[in-house]
């Protein structure tokens, strides 16, 4: 079954159209795009390795993200993203929103709105349950470790998926 998203306004209004994933996306259309980053009391940021040969990023290191589906506000689908992808329930009173930005859609002539989720909670790796078509591993890591992954080429690059990392970095402590 095809995935569906809401279509959104310029004001991030539901315009009461769907879009299916895969499909260009026309002129004027937004959609949502959440990135979710949970941070435990050591300082450390729980991060998931993408399934080899998974469509995009094969293989690399990344924060939990995707798409809102149909139906989805921006903390209902971080905290879907999270379960579906890790297992986890995320409790919705440890999150904020750390930034919103937006970007070009990747296909068509549409835009996507980012919305940057600061989760602090403590997570037992033991309990993840990944998701096999999204994720196969996943680890604290600290701020150090994953500017030495993206340097070393196995995190998904800062410049095309983090463009505020180093802010985040710097002001979630």
């Amino acid at each position: 079954m095809a995935e569906l998203w809401d279509v959104l306004d310029k004001d991030r209004n539901k315009t009461g159209r769907l879009h299916e994933r895969g499909m260009p996306m026309g002129a004027g259309d937004y959609h949502l795009v959440v990135h979710i980053w949970i941070m435990n009391g050591n300082g450390e940021f729980l991060v998931s390795q993408r399934t080899p040969g998974a469509e995009l990023w094969s293989g690399l290191w990344q924060t939990t993200g995707g798409c809102a589906i149909a139906g989805d506000d921006s903390l209902s689908a971080a905290l879907r993203e999270t379960e579906e992808e890790l297992g986890i329930k995320l409790d919705p009173h440890n999150g904020q929103i750390f930034r919103q930005y937006e970007e070009p859609h990747v296909q068509g002539d549409g835009v996507a709105f980012f919305d940057v989720w600061f989760f602090r909670q403590e997570v037992d790796i033991s309990s993840i349950v990944f998701q096999p078509e999204e994720t196969v591993d996943a680890m604290w890591a600290s701020r150090e470790k994953i500017k030495q992954m993206m340097d070393a080429g196995i995190f998904m690059p800062r410049e095309d998926a983090y463009p505020y990392i180093d802010d985040l970095f710097e002001r979630m402590v």
